[in-house]
């Protein structure tokens, strides 16, 4: 987690600075992204929870992501992931959510959906902020970790 810890700071130091917490909602990076976040001290100030929904059942159970959604939808895609988004917030006492679903390999692709395909989403209470499908590259690890950095990048650029 070393390679984050520089981002994760300017996050948790922002996030410290307006009074405002993060939960994180994770799929295919199960809970690399909290762990970016709570490696460094301090970061019970502001980070408040993980919760892992790595199959489509927990994405039900904790999230409150519909059954239907994700029949109709896929478990990676757009309505997913910002429901994921939506329903950390519902569960969480946190100002912001990130959420992420994907397929990280080297199984799980299905048709228009390759290994690599990630759905990320920034939620502020209230509204989805930021929605967007990533296609990336390499092997499992790769996937998963380039996940982690583009979920960083894009919370430093909307917590501001």
């Amino acid at each position: 987690m070393k390679q984050f810890e520089a981002a994760v700071l300017m996050l948790g130091d922002r996030l410290r600075a307006r009074g405002e917490r993060l939960v994180t909602a994770e799929s295919c990076t199960g809970g690399l992204i909290a762990a970016a976040c709570t490696s460094v001290a301090g970061s019970s100030d502001w980070f408040e929870r993980g919760l892992v929904s790595y199959s489509n059942e927990a994405k039900t159970q904790l999230l409150g992501v519909p059954a239907t959604l994700i029949a109709a939808h896929g478990a990676v895609s757009e309505e997913v992931v910002r429901a994921m988004a939506e329903g950390a917030l519902v569960q969480a006492p946190a100002d912001w959510s990130v959420a992420v679903t994907g397929i990280a390999g080297p199984g799980g692709a299905v048709p228009g959906k390759p290994v690599g395909t990630v759905w990320l989403a920034l939620a502020q209470r209230g509204r989805v902020v930021l929605c967007e499908r990533l296609q990336l590259g390499g092997d499992r690890s790769a996937v998963r970790e380039q996940t982690v950095q583009r979920a960083l990048e894009q919370l430093l650029a909307v917590v501001v």
